[in-house]
């Protein structure tokens, strides 16, 4: 999976609900795909191959079993083998991130899901990072995680309109912006600005469909427009 290296010019993610969304996203020059059931959930395996058969593109495949950014040891075991049938099925990598009850970083847990991840597969941190408290502190309990590829965050819980200030400001530490998946809200007008401070993995979701919503399909000319603007 490639992580935005700044040498090979910026990523773009765009977000899929199911194997009809693939060819817009493809068509329309996407880097890689993200692939969640309804709430940030682990979709079906079944689900994952129908994806993964659509195209080459590289997929996320999220690892999540309920609607907490905690876990358990029972669920923890439940995401391993999960992530073994995803890889069986095609997918490139995982989304993941789990907080402790003091809402920081769960760096135990987070390690030891990616240390049995299938093939040392790459993970981007999930949303479950702007739930956290302090994102300085955040940033360093994140850095040293094995095999991540990618942190993504809006900046805030309320999305880029209102954390766009503070992710531009935390993507001044170039070790942030090389790991910095800038999504969730994310605005055409940001992207220079995103781009001019060194992050250089965007991820898109309702702003490729069609009247911005989840019924309808990931639409090429859409994409197609987010790509230009990554240059």
């Amino acid at each position: 999976m490639d992580a935005g290296d700044p040498g090979r010019g910026a990523v773009l993610e765009v977000a899929v609900a199911h194997e009809r969304d693939v060819p817009g996203a493809a068509e329309g020059g996407a880097d890689r795909l993200r692939l969640a059931a309804p709430g940030g959930l682990s979709p079906e395996p079944a689900l994952v191959s129908a994806v993964c058969r659509e195209s080459d593109l590289p997929v996320l495949v999220e690892l999540r079993l309920g609607d907490s950014w905690t876990t358990t040891g029972g669920e923890l075991a439940r995401l391993v083998g999960l992530a073994a049938d995803y890889a069986a099925c095609g997918a490139a990598g995982f989304g993941f991130g789990f907080l402790d009850a003091d809402l920081e970083v769960d760096v135990a847990v987070c390690t030891a899901l990616a240390e049995q991840l299938p093939d040392g597969l790459p993970w981007v941190f999930s949303e479950a990072f702007d739930a956290t408290l302090d994102p300085r502190r955040s940033w360093r309990r994140v850095l040293g995680l094995p095999g991540l590829a990618g942190v993504r965050s809006a900046g805030s819980p309320q999305g880029m309109t209102v954390g766009y200030d503070d992710l531009l400001a935390a993507a001044a530490d170039p070790a942030v912006a090389g790991l910095l998946v800038a999504g969730g809200g994310l605005q055409a007008e940001q992207v220079p600005w995103l781009l001019r401070a060194g992050v250089r993995q965007l991820a898109v979701d309702t702003q490729v469909r069609p009247g911005a919503s989840h019924r309808s399909y990931v639409e090429s000319g859409h994409v197609r427009s987010w790509r230009r603007l990554l240059g």
